[in-house]
C-alpha cells in the first residue's frame, strides 16, 4: 500500500481528526497572510479582525514544520492538525485536503497552509461570507473574507511582492494593503503575528522569533507595528545581555546603543547604555545620561551600586562614588 495512503487513512480514522461545524465555532471573518522568507526561511502568519484575540484562535507555527491561518467559521483544530499533517510529512495540499474531506462545515472555512519549503495551499469555502477569496504566490498565500470590497487579497499580495525588508517588515505592509482597500466590512478590533524559525533548534524559547497580539484596539495594525517596533528593541537588549554575561562590552554598548535608537523613550535602555559606555571608561558620554536617568527615577541610581557586586560594572570605588552623586 502506498505510504502516503495509508498515512492519510491512519490520520482520518483517528478520533482527533474527527470533525464537524458546530454553531459555537467563532465568526473570525477576517484576513491574514501565510508567508516565508526565502534568505532566512523564517515562516510567520499573521492576521487582522473585527474580533476579540483574532490571534489566539486562527495563527498557529512550528519551527522547521509550517504556519497555518484557519478563519471565517473558523474550525481551530486545523490548524494544530494542520502542523501535525505537515510534520508527518505530507504536503501542504494534502494536509489541506485531510482537513477539508474530513470537516462537514468545510463550505465556511477559510485555511491557508504553507510549509518550511515554502509550498502553500489554500481553501475559501463556498459558502464564506463575500467578499472573500485568496491569492497564492512564491513563498506565500494571502487570503480575506467579509471584506468591503473584493480588491483586498489582491493588494496584499502585490504589497508582499514589492515591499523591501524583513519578513515581520513585509507582513506588516501587507496587513496596511488590506486596511487601505477598506478590509473588513465590520471594522477592525485585533491583530496578531507569528514568526518561527525555518529550522527547529530544538529549544522551543529559540524557535519563536515573534510572537505578538493586538486583543482589542481601536487601531490594531498601528499598534501591532508599534509592538513590532519594541520587540526589535527588545531583541538587541537581550543580545546585548548576553554579551554582558561574556564580558564583551564593547559589543554589549553597540547593541544597547542600537536598541536605544529604536525606543529612544525608553529609560531602561538609555540606563545600560550609559552602564557599558562606563565599563568601557567612557565616563564624559555615559555621566550625563545617567545624570539625566537619575533625575526622573532614583532606583535607577540605588541599582548602580549593585551592578558592582555582580561585576556587571567594573569600575573603581572612587568612579563609583561619583556616579552615586549626580
Amino acid at each position: 500500500m502506498n505510504k502516503i495512503y495509508f498515512l492519510l487513512v491512519f490520520l482520518i480514522t483517528q478520533p482527533l481528526f474527527a470533525q464537524s461545524y458546530k454553531k459555537s465555532e467563532p465568526f473570525t471573518h477576517t484576513y491574514s497572510i501565510v508567508a516565508r522568507d526565502s534568505v532566512t526561511g523564517e515562516m510567520g502568519v499573521a492576521v487582522q479582525s473585527h474580533w476579540f484575540s483574532v490571534g489566539s484562535v486562527v495563527a498557529y507555527g512550528q519551527a522547521g514544520v509550517g504556519v497555518v491561518a484557519t478563519q471565517s467559521l473558523v474550525n481551530p483544530s486545523y490548524g494544530p492538525k494542520g502542523l501535525v499533517l505537515l510534520n508527518q510529512g505530507l504536503t501542504p495540499q494534502q494536509a489541506l485536503d485531510v482537513l477539508t474531506e474530513n470537516d462537514k462545515g468545510e463550505m465556511y472555512r477559510q485555511v491557508a497552509i504553507l510549509n518550511a519549503n515554502g509550498d502553500v495551499a489554500t481553501h475559501t469555502g463556498s459558502l464564506c461570507i463575500d467578499e472573500a477569496g485568496h491569492k497564492q504566490g512564491r513563498n506565500f498565500s494571502v487570503q480575506a473574507n467579509m471584506m468591503l470590497n473584493n480588491t483586498v487579497w489582491d493588494a496584499m499580495a502585490f504589497a508582499f511582492e514589492n515591499t523591501k525588508g524583513t519578513l515581520s517588515e513585509r507582513i506588516l505592509a501587507t496587513l496596511k494593503a488590506a486596511e487601505n482597500e477598506k478590509g473588513d466590512i465590520r471594522g477592525k478590533q485585533s491583530a496578531s503575528i507569528l514568526i518561527v524559525n525555518g529550522i527547529a533548534t530544538g529549544n522551543s524559547w529559540e524557535d519563536t522569533i515573534m510572537d505578538l497580539r493586538v486583543e482589542d484596539h481601536e487601531n490594531p495594525i498601528q499598534e501591532l507595528e508599534r509592538l513590532v517596533k519594541i520587540h526589535n528593541a527588545y531583541d538587541f537588549m537581550n543580545k546585548g545581555d548576553l554579551a554582558m554575561e561574556e564580558g564583551n562590552s564593547k559589543k554589549a554598548e553597540d547593541l544597547y546603543l542600537n536598541a536605544q535608537n529604536l525606543f529612544p523613550e525608553n529609560l531602561e535602555m538609555q540606563y545600560w547604555y550609559a552602564i557599558n559606555l562606563l565599563n568601557n571608561k567612557e565616563f564624559d558620554k555615559a555621566t550625563p545620561i545617567l545624570k539625566a536617568i537619575f533625575v526622573q527615577d532614583k532606583n535607577w541610581q540605588i541599582l548602580t551600586s549593585r551592578l558592582v557586586k555582580s561585576k556587571l560594572l567594573t569600575i573603581s570605588t572612587s568612579e563609583l562614588e561619583k556616579i552615586m552623586k549626580l
